[in-house]
């Protein structure tokens, strides 16, 4: 961090950069769970997670990671810059690499899987910046910050592996690459803490709330608005809901 001695910056916080990392990278082998899973039933368990997982992106970047950043940095126009920097990344991610991900079983992606394994690898990368930037400023934030970014990528990593599968890949070969393209959440993690003698990494704070507003509402709730059902509707909205108001009672308690 600018003006800090990197010095300050305690064992105790590269462990804990560490251990987000490879338990980010261990969450690739949820997607196995698509293998004993029929679509029907998939397709009803995930979608529900998919609306918590929106919720909570949401609630982490407004409830704690805005004000994390403001408390931070102040209330000057440079947080809100990078809130739309990394709105705006994301946003380049989906046009150029095609990182949309599918949270059904069946998919039509045709033959993107690598494509689809390069986006989720630099998006990993992203994330594991930004959520060691989180631990950086406080452990508490990194921890909130963990969980809301995990609660996301259990659904993303069951619906990449059943686009994997139903692609032709084999049920090995795909949970291995899928673990791999994990791994870059920690190569990020490090990254970040490499160069937080130099930079006040804080400003990535408010650049990955712009990340996980973007994953909210552009990537997961236009999957929630899909189905007429209006069960479905009443359930999703619920999940939606659940999730923000996790993060606000965290928040609250803190």
């Amino acid at each position: 961090m600018a003006g800090r001695d990197a010095s300050r910056l305690t064992v105790s916080t590269l462990q804990w950069i560490v251990v987000a990392g490879v338990a980010m990278s261990l969450l690739a082998l949820s997607g196995s769970v698509t293998l004993v899973l029929p679509a029907r039933v998939f397709d009803r368990v995930v979608l529900p997670l998919v609306a918590v997982a929106a919720g909570s992106l949401v609630g982490g970047a407004l409830f704690h990671m805005l004000p994390a950043a403001v408390d931070r940095l102040g209330n000057v126009l440079s947080v809100y810059v990078w809130l739309a920097a990394g709105l705006f990344s994301f946003f380049l991610l989906e046009q150029y690499l095609h990182w949309h991900h599918c949270h059904r079983a069946r998919c039509e992606h045709g033959p993107l899987g690598y494509l689809i394994l390069l986006a989720d690898g630099v998006h990993n990368f992203i994330g594991g910046i930004a959520v060691a930037a989180a631990f950086l400023v406080d452990i508490r934030l990194g921890i909130v910050t963990w969980l809301v970014a995990a609660a996301h990528e259990v659904p993303q990593e069951m619906g990449d592996f059943g686009i994997l599968v139903h692609s032709g890949w084999s049920r090995g070969t795909a949970l291995v690459y899928n673990v791999l393209s994990g791994l870059t959440f920690l190569l990020g993690g490090l990254v970040a803490y490499a160069a937080s003698g130099s930079l006040d990494v804080a400003v990535l704070v408010p650049f990955a709330a712009g990340n996980f507003l973007y994953i909210a509402l552009a990537d997961l709730v236009p999957e929630l608005t899909t189905s007429p059902v209006p069960r479905d509707k009443a359930i999703h909205a619920l999940g939606f809901a659940a999730g923000l108001l996790l993060l606000l009672a965290v928040a609250a308690l803190n």
